[in-house]
């Protein structure tokens, strides 16, 4: 497959949650003011069931303190990990919520798990791959990558790409597969496109947990040329890294967000509605995950 080579590239900032270990990304067009926001955080205290607004409130005062138009906000898949804040910086701003369109297939799944009556409407606008917009003066294209999920994608903004779980630092590796939906040997070729793209291509990942031996500092962004060197991947046919990957998820426990966070996320962050106590409540279906 042919890659043309990458227009000049966005600014980035992102903003690291350390109770998740999820980067959201604050990407602009200095030049226009247009900007968007990828995977943003909704805070959420399993201990006490409570939801505040700390993480949301950093990004939108930096976008406010920029100057920046929000025009979107961006999901790169339902995140497992964390509550997104999606609906929270839609309800201040009404920039509308886009996720790739294999959401529906997760909302399937895990409507059924929760027993929730939610549709792709929950999201404003959902993409196939290769679909385009704007940011300002840089295109965005969309990439289908699942593996990790059967929804998850990338944004190639300019000369950046935001892969979210597909990969990982290179001194990490990749994302678990055995979500429902999720299968390895999908996540290697969708890998396998991110890496044909340019070297120079900046690659920002969802998040980073830290290798057990080596770098003590969080990071979060590398580029095409440093990901081939990914321990994951670098010397492993896709067998290999099926066989690998497999082995590795087997011994993987579940998110400790997992329940919660799902059935707000396929929601695109709604929270349950109110009873007509006015109290909201999640689900915890027992014994089936």
């Amino acid at each position: 497959m042919t890659i043309s080579s990458p227009a000049p590239g966005p600014e980035v900032v992102g903003f690291f949650d350390p109770a998740t270990h999820n980067v959201t990304y604050l990407v602009s067009d200095p030049a226009t003011g247009a900007a968007l926001i990828i995977d943003p955080v909704l805070d959420y205290d399993p201990a006490s069931a409570r939801t505040s607004t700390g993480s949301i409130d950093r990004v939108l005062q930096a976008a406010g303190d920029s100057g920046l138009r929000l025009e979107r906000v961006l999901e790169t898949h339902a995140h497992a990990d964390h509550l997104t804040g999606a609906d929270v910086i839609r309800a201040r701003s009404g920039a509308p919520v886009g996720i790739g369109d294999g959401i529906s297939l997760v909302q399937k799944t895990f409507g059924d798990l929760f027993e929730l009556d939610t549709t792709v409407e929950a999201f404003d606008e959902t993409y196939a791959d290769g679909a385009r917009f704007d940011l300002g003066q840089f295109p965005v294209e969309v990439m289908h990558t699942p593996g990790h999920t059967p929804a998850c994608v990338s944004y190639r903004i300019g000369d950046a790409i935001f892969v979210g779980d597909a990969l990982f630092m290179p001194d990490y590796g990749s994302a678990r597969c055995d979500f429902p939906g999720g299968d390895a040997r999908t996540l290697y070729r969708s890998i396998q496109k991110i890496l044909a793209l340019p070297d120079a291509t900046r690659v920002f990942v969802g998040h980073d947990y830290l290798p057990k031996e080596g770098r003590t500092d969080f990071r979060w962004e590398t580029s095409v040329g440093e990901e081939k060197a990914n321990i994951h991947i670098a010397g492993r046919s896709e067998e290999d890294f099926v066989a690998m990957r497999e082995a590795r998820d087997a011994t993987l426990s579940p998110p400790q967000l997992i329940l919660p966070a799902l059935q707000v996320n396929i929601c695109a962050g709604a929270l349950p509605p109110a009873e007509t106590s006015g109290k909201r409540f999640l689900k915890l279906p027992m014994n089936v995950v």
